[in-house]
């Protein structure tokens, strides 16, 4: 497990180690969830990066009217 320590200005971090394994880039925002009292660092992506996540999905699905809002 690798530790981090919290400075004087309350700023961490994100060992070497860590950072090789992520593609992360200086500069890069990062959103911070807190649950339960674990903190939780999530990378934003670009909108352009979800374009054709969902490639193959099926469009030709029968909706009942009740369905639509």
């Amino acid at each position: 497990m690798t530790q981090v320590t919290v400075s004087s200005k309350y700023q961490v971090v994100i060992p070497k180690e860590v950072r090789r394994q992520l593609p992360l880039r200086t500069g890069q925002k990062l959103s911070v969830i807190i649950k339960e009292g674990v903190i939780t660092l999530l990378p934003e992506k670009p909108l352009s990066s979800f374009r054709g996540f969902l490639k193959g999905m099926k469009v030709g699905v029968v909706r009942e009217k009740q369905d639509r809002l």
